[in-house]
C-alpha cells in the first residue's frame, strides 16, 4: 500500500520527471505542472556519471538514453600550451557498477524529452504553461493553485513535490529562506561538431580561464565549455556571445582549434553563473517537499548535479510506496538518506571551485574526487 494516491509535481526537470515516472509506475495518480510551454531545456550538453546511469536504468529509459549519448571510461588532462600536451589520462570510477559506462555525455534537451515522454506514457498528466500561485495544506491533503491559459485553477493532492529548480516557487511558498549563492565563476557552453580526436572529456586548467573542457555527446557532436570569473553577460547579443567565447578559446589548442573554428550562430552558446545552496534540514513542510535543484545546487566541478536530482526522486518515491502514511517517520527516513549525501556532494563541488578561485596548487583534488566517487558508488 502506498502512502499517497495522488501527487502534484511542480517542475518537469530531471527530479520532477523522475518522481512522476516512479509514482505512475506504482499506480499513483500524478499531475505535472510547469510554467514553461514545452519540454525545452536550457543548455547544450550534460556529463552524466555512472550513478546517474544507474538511476536511468531504474527509470526504464536507459536503452533510449544509450542511443542518444556517448559513453567513455577515462578523463584526460591537457596543458594550456600550443601543443595541448596530454599530461595524464585517468580511468574514471564506474560509480554505476561494472555493467554501465563510467560516464556518458548527452545533449541535455534530449534527456529532458526522454524523461518527460516516459512519465506521460505511464499516465502522468502534464500541465504546460501552469504557474503555481499558492499552496494550502490541510490535515491530509494539499490544495495547489495555479494559473494557466484558462485562468486560475485549483486541485487537492495527498502530496505536492516541488522540483521547480534553483529559484523554486514552491520553496518560497513554504517559507524556506534558502537561496542559491553565486560562487564567483561563470561558464560558457556551446554545442559543436565533434573533432575526431575527442573521445572523452579533456580538461585544461590554466590560461585565461579556470577550466577549458569538452565532452562528447554523440558520434558527431560535443559540448565545449570555458569557466571564467563571473560577469554580467546578459546584455551581449548572440553574435557577441559567440565572439566572446571564441576570444577566450584563443589560448587553447589541440581539439580546441577545431572547436573554436566551428563556433557560430547554431552553437547554442549560453552563459550561466555557478551557484551553490543546500537546505540543511528537512526538505518538507507538512505534505509538501522540495527535491533536486530546489533543495540543493553546486558547481558542476564533479558532474553530480543530475545524479543527485535523480537520486532524490528515487529515494522519495521508494519511501512513499513502502509507507502506509505520510508522517514524521517517513520524512526522517528521507532526510537521513538524502541530506548527508547531498551535503557531501555540494561541499566537495564547492571546495573544488574554491581551490580553483584561490589558485591553490597544493589542493588534494584526486583525494577529494576519490572520496566522492566512493560515496556515490554505493546506491542511494
Amino acid at each position: 500500500m502506498t502512502a499517497v494516491r495522488s501527487v502534484g509535481v511542480v517542475g518537469t526537470g530531471f527530479a520532477g520527471a523522475a518522481a512522476a515516472i516512479l509514482l505512475a509506475e506504482a499506480g499513483v495518480e500524478v499531475d505535472l505542472f510547469d510554467a514553461k510551454t514545452d519540454v525545452g531545456a536550457l543548455g547544450s550538453g550534460i556529463t552524466i556519471q555512472g550513478n546517474a546511469c544507474r538511476a536511468l536504468v531504474r527509470l526504464g529509459v536507459w536503452d533510449e538514453v544509450r542511443q542518444h549519448s556517448y559513453p567513455f571510461e577515462e578523463l584526460g588532462l591537457r596543458a594550456p600550451d600550443p601543443a595541448a600536451t596530454v599530461i595524464a589520462v585517468i580511468p574514471d570510477v564506474k560509480t554505476g557498477g561494472p555493467d554501465l559506462p563510467a560516464t556518458i555525455g548527452m545533449y541535455r534537451p534530449d534527456l529532458a524529452r526522454i524523461l518527460v515522454e516516459r512519465a506521460e506514457a505511464l499516465g502522468a498528466r502534464i500541465h504546460w504553461g501552469a504557474k503555481v500561485e499558492n499552496l494550502s495544506q490541510g490535515d491530509d491533503d494539499v490544495e495547489l493553485v495555479w494559473q494557466d491559459a484558462d485562468g486560475l485553477q485549483r486541485r487537492r493532492f495527498d502530496l505536492v513535490i516541488g522540483a521547480d529548480g534553483l529559484h523554486s516557487t514552491v520553496r518560497a511558498l513554504l517559507g524556506i529562506d534558502v537561496q542559491p549563492r553565486r560562487n564567483g565563476m561563470g561558464i560558457w557552453r556551446a554545442f559543436v561538431p565533434r573533432p575526431a580526436e575527442v573521445t572523452r572529456t579533456d580538461l585544461v586548467y590554466g590560461g585565461p580561464c579556470y577550466i577549458a573542457g569538452y565532452c562528447p555527446t554523440s558520434e558527431d557532436r560535443i559540448y565545449a565549455y570555458l569557466v571564467e570569473d563571473a560577469q554580467d553577460r546578459t546584455t551581449l547579443p548572440p553574435e557577441e556571445q559567440v565572439a566572446t567565447m571564441r576570444r577566450l578559446a584563443d589560448a587553447y589548442h589541440g581539439p580546441w582549434d577545431e572547436i573554436r573554428a566551428s563556433l557560430g550562430e547554431d552553437s547554442r552558446v549560453n552563459y550561466t553563473w555557478f551557484t551553490e545552496h543546500l537546505i540543511d534540514g528537512p526538505w518538507n513542510r507538512g505534505r509538501v517537499v522540495v527535491i533536486g535543484d530546489a533543495a540543493h545546487s553546486c558547481p558542476p566541478t564533479i558532474a553530480q548535479g543530475a545524479a543527485m536530482s535523480l537520486e532524490d526522486a528515487l529515494v522519495l518515491v521508494e519511501l512513499l510506496v513502502a509507507a502506509d502514511a505520510v508522517d514524521d517517520g517517513l520524512w526522517q527516513r528521507f532526510s537521513e538518506r538524502r541530506l548527508p549525501r547531498a551535503r557531501t556532494v555540494v561541499e566537495a563541488s564547492s571546495q573544488l571551485a574554491n581551490w580553483l578561485l584561490a589558485h591553490d596548487r597544493d589542493a588534494d583534488v584526486p583525494g577529494l574526487v576519490r572520496r566522492v566517487a566512493t560515496l556515490v558508488g554505493q546506491p542511494a
